[in-house]
């Protein structure tokens, strides 16, 4: 299992949620390299972060069979690396994915994405810059010049349309085309949210999904990282499971507490910021440990903010085995305060992830209580103790379910196997047998009820019974 935002990332344009009018004039333009070089080569998606500006820029090239260039200019602030990736991509012609040639004019295209280019600041004048100063040395001027003499379609990213065009860069303002991305209303990102939750066979109060949607503010990528933290360990969500976001306001979630951190050096401000962050400990050290190499790209920053990290750690530990809870503050001091105190540059990152080691507890323990559920169903059928039947009969009736179908078929309805437990059993070599055993288990019902009396009769616990009785002579 990965990220939530990159597994239910757009694939095609007519996913987008919202911004119905951005996405139709974005496929013009797309539609306009069909024929010819259009006269204006780029366009900027310019709004909020989180909302599908880049999400639909690789849809986009979805949709039209084009290759991507991804850059992240913050990465890659120079105009040394942005010739040698960017300008390169645009002026040669592509290849498609098995590596053979296609020429522009029978509609080979690559579709360059310069996302936060907004992140590209003047450099400043200053004789005591040092050779590890971050700002950019040219960057903006070479993207202009890039997009005067690109033969392939370039889309630029970014928060801030006036930092783009500012000093320099108010040329794109003639050579690109402007398209605005809005805030979604919060009934799409809730019908999204909805999606998700189906998808991941979790059940939800409708209320969770409102509350999510209508505090994140239209922010998707934050909607659906809040739902991926309720949903931690567990398969049904009420109202109680939103404790686990501490709300109050949307300006104090983690996003903004992350921000707070590596963005400010002000320790009291800071304090006072994060004394109304309702999370535990843990899981903010969690959080900052996530996205504390993206953000800080200076390696002795980097290596004095895991030196606070580590010392709050060990705080925390003695906070759980000596069961002093006041120990809580000198961790929390330590990750935030001494984090941030850490960094002696400026970083432009405003992107941050879902901590992986949760995400992977969360599919561990998943995996785990379903495999537990099964042995207690064939333990009870066998009069078994659960440990015997984890021992020594599992592994051979795994094997079996895999490599008989009859017998799968059979299992399923003896034991009612719900469809999460099929798919473990028959594990992904095999999960293509899925649709032919629920299939199957119907046609055994309906074959046991007259058709006439079929939506009468379907009646949930009379219909495991008959499932149950087919199985017996196996």
């Amino acid at each position: 299992m990965g990220d939530w935002t990159e597994i239910y990332r757009p694939k095609t344009m007519d996913d987008i949620v919202g911004n119905e009018k951005a996405v139709i004039k974005l496929r013009r333009w797309a539609s306009s390299w069909n024929d010819k070089t259009p006269n204006k080569r780029a366009v900027i998606l310019s709004g909020k972060p989180g909302i599908g500006k880049t999400s639909c820029a690789i849809a986009l090239a979805n949709d039209f069979n084009w290759t991507t260039i991804e850059l992240n200019t913050s990465d890659a602030r120079n105009a040394a690396k942005i010739k040698s990736i960017a300008t390169n991509g645009a002026i040669n012609e592509t290849f498609s994915d098995n590596g053979s040639f296609i020429s522009s004019n029978k509609g080979g295209r690559k579709l360059i994405i310069l996302d936060e280019a907004d992140n590209l600041y003047e450099r400043i004048k200053d004789t005591n810059k040092t050779s590890s100063d971050l700002s950019d040395k040219g960057g903006k001027k070479a993207i202009i010049d890039t997009i005067k003499i690109t033969k392939q379609p370039i889309i630029l990213i970014v928060n801030d349309y006036y930092s783009l065009i500012k000093g320099s860069g108010e040329i794109l303002k003639d050579i690109s085309v402007l398209i605005k991305f809005y805030n979604p209303y919060s009934s799409l990102v809730f019908n999204l949210l909805k999606k998700i939750c189906l998808k991941e066979e979790i059940s939800v109060d409708q209320k969770v999904l409102k509350t999510i949607a209508d505090r994140s503010r239209g922010d998707i990528r934050s909607a659906i990282n809040d739902l991926e933290s309720v949903c931690v360990n567990k398969t049904q969500i009420t109202m109680n499971s939103l404790n686990v976001l501490g709300y109050r306001n949307r300006q104090e979630d983690i996003f903004n507490a992350l921000r707070e951190i590596f963005k400010t050096k002000n320790i009291k401000s800071i304090k006072e910021k994060l004394s109304n962050l309702d999370l535990d400990p843990n899981l903010r050290l969690l959080w900052i440990n996530e996205n504390l190499p993206r953000e800080y790209l200076d390696k002795n920053d980097l290596a004095n903010a895991y030196d606070y990290l580590s010392k709050s750690d060990i705080f925390l530990s003695r906070t759980y085995k000596r069961q002093k809870y006041s120990l809580w503050a000198y961790a929390c001091e330590l990750m935030n305060g001494g984090v941030s105190a850490s960094k002696t540059h400026s970083y432009p990152n405003d992107k941050y992830s879902f901590p992986i080691w949760l995400r992977k507890r969360k599919e561990n323990k998943t995996e785990l209580d379903i495999k537990s559920s099964i042995i207690k169903k064939l333990s009870s059928s066998i009069h078994n103790s659960n440990n015997k039947s984890s021992d020594y009969l599992f592994s051979y009736f795994i094997h079996i379910f895999r490599n008989n179908i009859n017998f799968a078929i059979k299992m399923k309805n003896r034991f009612d196997f719900s469809e999460s437990e099929i798919k473990f059993l028959l594990g992904k070599a095999n999960k293509h047998r899925l649709k032919d055993i629920m299939r199957s288990s119907e046609r055994i019902y309906e074959k046991a009820i007259p058709k006439e009396n079929y939506k009468e009769s379907k009646k949930e616990e009379e219909k495991k019974e008959i499932l149950r009785q087919s199985s017996l002579n196996f």
